[in-house]
């Protein structure tokens, strides 16, 4: 079992919703439990009045009437699916409650929505999903839109560097891939902005294109070892660019990646390629 226990917050919004169809469909995939999670911000109402100044009690309540509304649309989901939830509605700053929770609740995966659109790119940056993205210490899953109906993941796409981050995305793609039944696409690109400038680019090139080349055969072989149709692609380009272009060609259905290094305690995601592939992704990202 690699998910026993999936966590979705929420916000009553069209994305959260979104996510927590993802959540469901993966637990009813893996036989989890859900656990539906809606966080008051103390930072909208005078939470130091709260029960003496009775504006401050007014906006509480109504904020968590708000979130107990919120969780009531998804728990009607999920009695429409087998899977078993609990749902909770906690006090703080979202990203640190969502982070705490999960940890105090052993969550093997976070599904959560991103907010709003700021020209072709996403508002994720600065919002509690790319907070949450950035620092946790579980996979989490972000999405844009509902699924399909009845649907699962035909066609994962993995892309990988063969960097030990990279690495630790394989054994999510693959088992969400069993689950599904799904076909691997598994794509390494070469950086050529990488190299731009370079003396003798051309043997550069080359030598990169090898080691992308063995990348994606170690990951094909994998696959091929749990019985899952494979396909496998090295290309030229811009990574981030490359990769949407590839989604979007293959139609892929599910894309699972990992995070860039680490600062401090938090996973460096901003500027990276999986920063960007979350922002413009139209289908779900699963970061590891």
């Amino acid at each position: 079992m690699m998910y026993d226990t999936i966590l979705v917050p929420t916000d009553g919004s069209k994305g959260a919703n979104a996510a927590a169809r993802h959540g469901l469909n993966l637990a009813e995939a893996f036989d989890s439990q859900v656990r539906f999670l809606s966080v008051v911000d103390d930072r909208t109402y005078s939470s130091g009045l709260a029960g003496i100044d009775s504006e401050a009690n007014d906006q509480r309540e109504a904020l968590e009437r708000q979130a107990t509304d919120a969780l009531g649309v998804l728990e009607e989901l999920a009695d429409e699916t087998p899977s078993t939830y609990q749902t909770a509605v906690e006090h703080g700053v979202p990203y640190k409650v969502i982070l705490s929770y999960a940890d105090e609740h052993d969550v093997d995966l976070i599904s959560m929505g991103t907010h709003g659109r700021t020209g072709l790119d996403r508002y994720l940056l600065g919002s509690v999903a790319e907070r949450v993205v950035r620092t946790s210490d579980v996979p989490v899953l972000t999405s844009q839109s509902e699924p399909e109906e009845n649907s699962g993941y035909d066609r994962i796409l993995i892309p990988t560097d063969g960097s030990d981050t990279a690495t630790a995305a394989v054994d999510h793609g693959l088992a969400i891939a069993e689950q599904y039944d799904a076909t691997v696409h598994v794509l390494s690109v070469v950086d050529l902005s990488a190299v731009v400038g370079s003396y003798d680019v051309a043997p550069m090139i080359e030598s990169w294109k090898e080691r992308c080349e063995r990348t994606v055969e170690s990951v094909a072989e994998e696959s091929e070892n749990r019985g899952l149709d494979v396909v496998t692609d090295v290309v030229e380009g811009t990574p981030y660019r490359a990769i949407q272009q590839y989604i979007e060609s293959e139609e892929i259905d599910l894309v699972t990646m990992g995070t860039h290094g680490r600062t401090g305690l938090g996973r460096y995601l901003i500027g990276s390629v999986t920063a960007r592939t979350v922002r413009t992704s139209e289908i779900p990202v699963l970061t590891v």
